[in-house]
C-alpha cells in the first residue's frame, strides 16, 4: 500500500487501535470516485452553459423519455446514482428529520463552532485553502450548504425527484469536477496528500456531519431520543452513499461513525497553517452571514463564537488552530441556559427582536438557508475560485 508522505507519523498509531479500519482508511486516501470521475471527464467537451442545461433535464427528468436525448454515459451515471441499497428506509427517516427540524437553531451553530472547524483540523484544510471557495465566497458556501442540509431533511428529500438527493448529486458532481482541476495543478502535492477529496477525506465528514454534530447538539442543548438519533444517522448514511462513498469507509451507527472519526484523526497529521485558515475564515464568517455590518459588532460575535467553539472542541485543538485565549469553564452550561431562557421569551414575546451574541449566533441558519441567487447546476472551471466561473 503506498501510504502519502503526511500520514506516515499517524497511521501506526491509528493501526494500534484498529488495525483493520486503518488500513481502509489509509488506502481510501488514493481512492477517488470512478463514476462520477469519468462522467466529468466525458462532460468536458460540453461548454459551461450547455452543461449546465443537461445536468437540469438530467435531474429533474420523470421517466425515461425525458432522458433520452441525453449522452449515453450521462444516463447511465444518474441511472446509477438513482439505485437504492437494501438498507435504505425513508420512512425510517421522519424521527430523524423531526428532530431536525426541533434543533434547527441550534444546526448550524454546531456546525460551525464543531462539526466544520475539527473537519478543516485534517487534511481536508488543503483543497478547500488552495481552491480559495471559503475566503473568496465563504457566505454563499454556508449557504449552500445550509439549502443542502434543509432540503435532506425534508420527509421526501433524498428521493429520487427530491430537491435534497438532487443536490447531494450536484455535490458529488462538483466534488469530480474540483478533484480533477486539483489534480492538474502544481498546488496539489499527491506523493504528500494522496488524491483530492479522496473517498477517506469524504467518508470521514459524513462520520462528522452525523455523529459528531449530534455530540455537539447535545451540548448545544439540544434534546432528542434514542430513536431520533439512530434515524438522524441513518439520512447522513444515505445522503454519504448517493454522494457516492464506498461502503467499506462509510458508517451504519452511529458507533460506527465515532470508530471512523477517531481513526481518521489518529490516521491525520497535525493541523498546518491550512486548517488555521480555514478555521478563522469559517468563524468570522458568522458575523457576515448574520448580516452584520458595524466592524465592532462583528468583531463581538466572532469573539463569541470562538469562545463556544474552544468550549465545543477543546483547548488542544484550540491552540492548534491558534484561537485567541479564552475561559472554557461553564461556556456550554451557560450557553444552554440562554437557550432555554430565549425559549421562554419567545413564546411570551412572540413578536420580539433579539440582538444578543447568542440571538445572532443561533440565528444563523434562519437567515441563511437559501441563496438569494439560488443554486444551479453549474460547476467550476478554474482551480481557483476567484478565476472560475460563478456556480
Amino acid at each position: 500500500m503506498d501510504i502519502p508522505t503526511d500520514y506516515e507519523a499517524g497511521y501506526p498509531r491509528a493501526r494500534a487501535v484498529d488495525p483493520v479500519l486503518a488500513d481502509s482508511y489509509l488506502q481510501h486516501t488514493t481512492i477517488a470516485d470512478p463514476l462520477a470521475d469519468e462522467t466529468m471527464a466525458k462532460l468536458l467537451e460540453f461548454n459551461p452553459d450547455k452543461l449546465r442545461d443537461l445536468l437540469h433535464v438530467a435531474m429533474d427528468a420523470d421517466d425515461e423519455v425525458d432522458m433520452r436525448d441525453l449522452p449515453g454515459y450521462l444516463r447511465e451515471f444518474f441511472d446509477e446514482v438513482a439505485k437504492e441499497p437494501d438498507w435504505v428506509d425513508f420512512d425510517a427517516f421522519i424521527p430523524g428529520i423531526r428532530m431536525f427540524h426541533r434543533n434547527s437553531q441550534l444546526v448550524l451553530g454546531g456546525m460551525v463552532g464543531g462539526t466544520l472547524v475539527e473537519g478543516f483540523s485534517t487534511n481536508i484544510s488543503k483543497s478547500f485553502f488552495i481552491t480559495g471557495r471559503l475566503r473568496d465566497q465563504g457566505v454563499r458556501r454556508l449557504r449552500q450548504n445550509n439549502r443542502h442540509m434543509v432540503e435532506m431533511f425534508i420527509p421526501g428529500g433524498l428521493e429520487r425527484t427530491g430537491d435534497g438527493w438532487k443536490l447531494t448529486v450536484r455535490l458529488r458532481l462538483v466534488h469530480a469536477a474540483i478533484r480533477r482541476l486539483l489534480g492538474e495543478s502544481d498546488d496539489w502535492d499527491r506523493e504528500a496528500w494522496g488524491t483530492p477529496i479522496s473517498s477517506a477525506h469524504l467518508g470521514y465528514a459524513i462520520a462528522a456531519f452525523s455523529a459528531r454534530l449530534l455530540k455537539h447538539l447535545k451540548n448545544l442543548g439540544a434534546i432528542f431520543d434514542e430513536e431520533e438519533r439512530a434515524s438522524f444517522m441513518q439520512v447522513w448514511r444515505y445522503d454519504g452513499y448517493v454522494m457516492g462513498i464506498p461502503e467499506e469507509i462509510l458508517f451504519q451507527d452511529e458507533a460506527g461513525a465515532d470508530r471512523i472519526f477517531e481513526i481518521g484523526s489518529l490516521c491525520e497529521p497535525e493541523p498546518g497553517m491550512e486548517s488555521v485558515a480555514m478555521a478563522h475564515a469559517l468563524v468570522n464568517s458568522a458575523p457576515l452571514v448574520a448580516g452584520i455590518e458595524d466592524p465592532g459588532e462583528r468583531r463581538r460575535l466572532a469573539k463569541y463564537v470562538f469562545s463556544v467553539s474552544r468550549a465545543l472542541i477543546g483547548d488542544q485543538m484550540a491552540d492548534q488552530l491558534m484561537y485567541p485565549h479564552s475561559m472554557t469553564f461553564g461556556v456550554l452550561p451557560w450557553f444552554r441556559l440562554q437557550k432555554r431562557y430565549d425559549t421562554l421569551l419567545n413564546r411570551l414575546f412572540p413578536n420580539r427582536r433579539a440582538n444578543s451574541n447568542f440571538a445572532r449566533f443561533t440565528g444563523l441558519f434562519g437567515v441563511s438557508q437559501f441563496d438569494e441567487e439560488g443554486i444551479t447546476y453549474g460547476l467550476p472551471d478554474h482551480v481557483h475560485a476567484e478565476r472560475s466561473t460563478r456556480w
